[in-house]
């Protein structure tokens, strides 16, 4: 069982967190201040969520610290959305950052993405339903039959399986596939799920793999 360390200084999130933690099978452990944070931070947590306007030592203050204790992924929530500002939280080593208020779907597919890095489950084939996906060779198949994706199609397949049975949001999927330099936006989205759809159509069409959450985001569905 992976263990999560959440740095909250407000009551109600830092509770609310710990019960969608809890019930979604990690243990959780929790602080209020930075200071506390590190105080608590040692070799059994795997990853932390990390609020920055706390008490005291502020959490983009310490997250240089935490992560000298063990270097374990940070995803950073916070309300503040300053492109500039994600970008000095990423140098110093955080690993992703979520706007509050923030979906807890979202925030759960993100830490299930942050911690497969960390096991290295990135490169084991994934098998669901009929489709096999290999990511370490780029493979795809359906039924066996070998579907030829585009790098970009391929990290968007992947992330939903990763995920399946998960809405992942759109901004999920702009965040995990393009990174920041890059642009993309909702049409260039749309059209990647669409090329996808068809390609899976064209050997199975009997079946939807990709369900579409209208305003949020997709679902892979087993």
């Amino acid at each position: 069982m992976k263990t999560i360390l959440v740095i909250e200084d407000d009551k109600d999130i830092n509770e609310m967190l710990q019960e969608l933690l809890k019930k979604n099978g990690y243990e959780v452990r929790t602080a209020y201040s930075g200071t506390e944070g590190l105080l608590v931070h040692d070799d059994k947590v795997d990853l932390i969520i990390l609020d920055l306007m706390l008490p005291g030592k502020k959490g983009e203050e310490i997250i240089t610290e935490l992560k000298e204790i063990k270097n374990v992924p940070i995803i950073i929530t916070s309300a503040i959305s300053d492109i500039d500002k994600k970008l000095d939280l990423f140098t110093l080593g955080a690993s992703d950052y979520v706007t509050k208020p923030f979906n807890n779907d979202e925030l759960l597919a993100r830490i299930k993405v942050h911690l497969q890095k960390v096991i290295g489950n990135s490169f084991e084939v994934i098998k669901i339903a009929e489709i096999e996906l290999n990511p370490k060779t780029y493979e795809v198949t359906c039924q066996g039959v070998d579907i030829n994706l585009s790098k970009t199609e391929f990290e968007i397949l992947k992330l939903l399986m990763q995920n399946s049975n998960q809405v992942v949001t759109k901004s999920m999927i702009f965040d995990t596939v393009w990174n920041t330099m890059d642009s993309a936006d909702e049409n260039t989205l749309n059209v990647h799920i669409s090329k996808i759809r068809n390609k899976l159509k064209k050997v199975n069409a009997n079946k939807e793999y990709i369900e579409t959450i209208w305003s949020i985001g997709y679902k892979f569905k087993n």
